[in-house]
């Protein structure tokens, strides 16, 4: 029997001891490293020393701890961190990709790395053809000698999509191309990596951290590509320096090994919460439910430990609505009117205006985003009975039930 992949394990088998003993790593405050020998210097910057630190805008202790974690829960050799999910989208794409090159990404993605790529990569005469990565055929018709990237989102922003990464890293792989995963809604969730992802990327401000307290980003990928981007000379990570602070890398890393039980209870939130309103008529987006068009897929990709995330969208029917049941959510005290996921209280926006605005209407409007969808991230909510109860009680309210 094959062994059952399990990255919450990952992360707790990783021991580190803190300076003089302590149960938490001590944090590297320290911007520059020194040496007893000009010679070991000179080796670093070369590359040819292993274990020796030379910059914190390469790398240093407390970076290098958490890396080393999210590198275990993905199941890759190694990872570099960014300041922000932006800059381990762009760095990695800028590190895969020069002049002449093209991308084929998912139509449904994150609003600012859509306007990354539609608009600032064309100054680099890059090019990205946006196709709907839910179907195979549009990815395999889209692919030319210039293609380099396949770039998708496990579940896609905001519709909830769920992309076949098994089949599209077969593809990527029978022609040579590199494909990049941004696996933010779904940690522990999804592997990609194990399902053939080159490279898997998450914003780690979200439910990583989970919190809302620090913007952070990662890239997991093999040794090679690492290095390729901490390169003194070549690397995109190093070059433009899109540094994580070490006291934030330590806050994240306290807060990753909660990780796994705040997973499971964001799932289980969405689920109970999907399954209530889709059942009281509201049109519903979770992959939880039977009919949601990858629930199928999902349930025979995933690490089925964790549940289907704590994502889901609801139709409010109007933009007005859409507006008028978050301001009273937030009146009643279910959340936030707010951007960002994975925070322990809920989270609502309209991601057509906020999140998504950068996509223009007419593209929206084809891939079925409307101003009345309401994005909502459940919170860790001990009782969500209540939770339901109440916000039945503002959909009611402003006339959407």
């Amino acid at each position: 029997m094959a062994k059952k992949n399990n990255p919450a394990n990952n992360i707790q088998d990783l021991q580190f001891f803190g300076e003089f003993g302590g149960v938490n790593p001590s944090i590297a405050d320290s911007s520059t490293f020194t040496y007893l020998a000009g010679k070991t210097m000179g080796d670093v910057f070369e590359g040819n020393r292993e274990g020796c630190y030379l910059y914190s805008r390469h790398t240093n202790p407390s970076t290098s701890y958490l890396g080393q974690a999210l590198a275990n829960m993905e199941n890759t050799k190694g990872a570099i961190l960014s300041a922000s999910g932006m800059g381990a989208i762009t760095t990695t794409l800028l590190q895969l990709c020069s002049a002449g090159d093209e991308i084929i990404s998912s139509r449904t993605i994150y609003g600012g790395t859509y306007a990354f790529m539609k608009n600032y990569l064309p100054k680099f005469n890059i090019k990205t053809n946006f196709v709907n990565t839910t179907k195979l055929s549009e990815i395999q018709n889209a692919i030319t000698s210039k293609t380099k990237v396949i770039y998708c989102e496990t579940m896609s922003n905001p519709l909830l999509e769920v992309s076949d990464i098994k089949s599209i890293a077969k593809i990527a792989k029978e022609k040579g191309i590199k494909f990049v995963v941004d696996n933010t809604f779904t940690p522990l969730i999804f592997s990609p990596s194990i399902m053939g992802a080159d490279v898997t990327i998450h914003s780690l401000t979200k439910f990583i951290n989970g919190t809302s307290d620090t913007v952070g980003g990662v890239v997991c990928s093999d040794e090679e590509f690492i290095s390729e981007m901490i390169d003194v000379n070549t690397g995109s990570a190093m070059l433009l320096g899109p540094v994580m602070d070490s006291m934030r890398a330590a806050s994240i890393l306290k807060n990753i090994r909660t990780l796994p039980l705040r997973i499971k209870k964001h799932s289980h939130n969405a689920l109970y919460l999907s399954i209530k309103f889709q059942k009281d008529g509201l049109r519903v987006v979770y992959p939880g439910l039977e009919n949601h068009p990858q629930h199928n897929l999902m349930k025979k990709s995933m690490n089925e430990d964790f549940g289907f995330g704590g994502m889901f969208v609801i139709d409010a029917l109007t933009k007005d609505k859409a507006n008028e049941l978050m301001e009273e959510m937030q009146e009643r005290n279910l959340g936030y009117l707010a951007v960002s996921l994975g925070f322990y209280k809920t989270l609502f926006s309209a991601p057509g205006l906020s999140t998504s605005s950068e996509i223009p209407e007419e593209e929206r409007e084809t891939m079925g985003l409307s101003d009345s969808l309401v994005r909502i991230s459940i919170g860790l909510d001990d009782d969500i009975e209540r939770t339901y109860e109440t916000m039945r009680e503002c959909m009611q309210h402003v006339g959407i039930l």
